[in-house]
């Protein structure tokens, strides 16, 4: 059955109001801490509704919302973020930095404790910290009375049913919201000509937030090009040239507060080539290059459905996977667990076991000779990605037997 409100309300523990929880995310390479920075809430719970005590992929970091009384679990969600990615880069090994990371959960009626998680590249884990939330703790502070305006794109039925996508403006101006949403809608329908999200585009809504930049364009530090934009995002990201991220995810979640959202799609006014996919955080694309139309929908699968790059360079600092442990994306392997990924599909056209994925060239696997988690040139996902992606939209929208 699809999601519903009755599906949120039915235990009567938690309500149809969002608890945002700000964290500061610090460390090297070897250490990492956890630490509260605020809370906030706004109405509506966008998020969804089915599975709540479960992931559907293990991350790269796990959030768990229990009951203080019963020890009941009310909802978990599995994540990524850019600081454990900065801790695989050799900058980690002699510096301490701290990230900004925020997570929407469901607000609960009465005291629950929180667990943040964090695992290593070997899947251990790494770090953690527990805090209590009370919801009538008179310092969470009411967010969203003034969302920016919104436009729809594709909206097929009610917040409580579908999975809402955000899409925000980086790098446009006030004059350039009409290009904004040409871009929307061009991102939209290169959506539509990949499978499963054509035959699956009813479980969507879709919208666009109309948040303006002071300069048009984004920052290119390499070429000392600064920019002063919504969401102060770059390129050059760990020194890596087509990397585009954007560090400020308190600036970004207080633009968007009070608006119905699950997913961001970040569309950056830039023709320089580059994009980046954080799982269960955002994807931000530069909307003006000539690849733009398979690469927001390759970050997508990063940010949306978790799955790996199927490509390697080998130039990484130090590797992201190991013989010892099975990688959680659902695309690789390193054949520690075959049985987990996609052995039950070995036969099928075009599915097999293809050495060189996850930027590694050797002892990682990849499921297909090509894919759009691979290169810009292809057309489709590979039948493995389309199965991952079809079941991360059925994990939001339909109640697991």
């Amino acid at each position: 059955m699809l999601a519903s409100l009755t599906a949120l309300s039915a235990s009567a523990q938690l309500k149809d109001r969002t608890l945002r929880i700000d964290y500061i995310f610090s460390g090297t390479d070897k250490q990492a801490s956890i630490s509260v920075a605020s809370l906030s809430t706004f109405d509506t719970w966008a998020g969804r509704r089915v599975n709540m005590d479960r992931v559907p992929l293990r991350g790269n970091g796990q959030i768990c919302m229990e009951d203080a009384v019963s020890g009941k679990v009310l909802y978990r969600m599995s994540f990524s973020t850019l600081f454990q990615e900065w801790q695989a880069t050799e900058e980690a090994t002699r510096v301490t930095k701290a990230f900004e990371n925020v997570f929407l959960l469901p607000m609960p009626e009465s005291r629950v404790n929180i667990t943040v998680e964090l695992f290593d590249l070997h899947g251990k884990p790494a770090a953690s910290l527990t805090h209590p939330v009370d919801p009538s703790d008179i310092l969470i502070r009411p967010i969203g009375a003034n969302p920016p305006s919104t436009v729809d794109i594709q909206v097929s039925g009610p917040v409580s049913e579908c999975i809402d996508i955000l899409i925000i403006p980086e790098g446009y101006t006030q004059d350039e919201m009409d290009l904004f949403l040409e871009d929307c809608r061009a991102a939209w329908a290169s959506f539509m000509n990949h499978e499963p999200f054509s035959t699956l585009r009813g479980r969507f809504n879709v919208r666009a937030a109309m948040i303006p930049s002071q300069d048009s364009g984004v920052s290119v530090p390499r070429r000392g090009d600064w920019k002063n934009t919504a969401l102060e995002s770059h390129f050059d990201t760990f020194y890596s040239d087509r990397y585009l991220t954007t560090l400020q995810l308190t600036r970004l979640h207080n633009l968007i507060a009070g608006l119905p959202y699950e997913h961001i799609i970040i569309l950056a006014n830039s023709s320089t080539y580059g994009g980046g996919g954080i799982y269960n955080s955002y994807e931000l694309t530069a909307a003006h290059h000539s690849a733009y139309a398979p690469v927001v929908v390759h970050e997508f699968g990063h940010s949306f459905a978790g799955l790996a790059d199927e490509y390697h360079y080998d130039d990484q600092f130090v590797e992201y996977y190991y013989p010892d442990s099975e990688p959680w994306e659902q695309n690789i392997t390193t054949r520690f667990d075959f049985a987990s990924k996609w052995q039950d599909m070995m036969g099928q056209p075009g599915v097999g076991l293809f050495e060189g994925g996850g930027y590694q060239s050797k002892g990682v696997w990849r499921p297909s000779q090509d894919c759009r988690m691979n290169t810009n040139a292809c057309p489709a996902f590979c039948p493995v990605c389309q199965r991952a992606i079809a079941r991360m939209i059925d994990f939001y929208t339909m109640e697991n037997e």
